[in-house]
């Protein structure tokens, strides 16, 4: 594993997955069960996405040549900072959640989050990042901290986290790094 694949992987999904609507759902779940059981489920379902984002990452790049791949991954990068600046225009509300008695909770945050994070912005970032490195256990262990890291906020903080950041802000920066992301790796395409 290389850390600083992992260090390099963290913002880019931290970003991606602030402004989400796992983060509001964590958020809300949170606010009607006990939040530690929330975040254990939640957790649980992003590290099953995690596995299958690194796992088609790697596959892609094991089935393609590396100039396609960088290609591939470039075009998807800036799919996902087109979907983050759209989405940065969307007003997003948070996505209620009942969690129910003891370990409910767990389960109805593990189901809720492994609906909502498929197709997710940070799913097809953890599986452009595999591509794009080559090193799926470094990607995998910053997305999964990333992700993990703000699930953790979302219940930890709630409300007083969004009445100091502004969702749309985070998903506009978001889109600026994706954009940056995509230059750089269309231009090693070229290259």
């Amino acid at each position: 594993m290389n850390p600083y694949i992992a260090l390099a992987t963290f913002p880019v999904v931290f970003l991606g997955e602030l402004p989400d609507k796992t983060m509001f759902a964590n958020l809300v779940m949170a606010t009607r069960g006990k939040p530690l059981q929330v975040w254990l489920g939640a957790a649980a379902a992003f590290t099953v996405h995690v596995a299958i984002a690194v796992t088609v990452g790697t596959a892609l790049f094991a089935l393609l040549p590396k100039r396609a791949v960088d290609g591939v991954v470039a075009s998807l990068f800036l799919g996902a900072a087109a979907y983050a600046s759209w989405l940065s225009r969307a007003e997003d509300g948070p996505q209620p959640g009942r969690p129910t008695a003891a370990g409910g909770a767990v389960v109805t945050a593990f189901v809720v989050i492994f609906i909502a994070e498929w197709g997710d912005l940070t799913q097809i970032l953890t599986a452009n990042l595999a591509a794009r490195y080559h090193s799926p256990a470094s990607v995998a262990a910053g997305s999964l901290l990333a992700l993990w890291a703000v699930a953790g906020l979302a219940v930890a903080a709630g409300q007083t986290l969004l009445r100091h950041l502004s969702v749309a802000t985070l998903r506009r920066v978001t889109a600026v790094v994706l954009v940056g992301l995509a230059a750089y790796t269309a231009w090693l395409a070229v290259r």
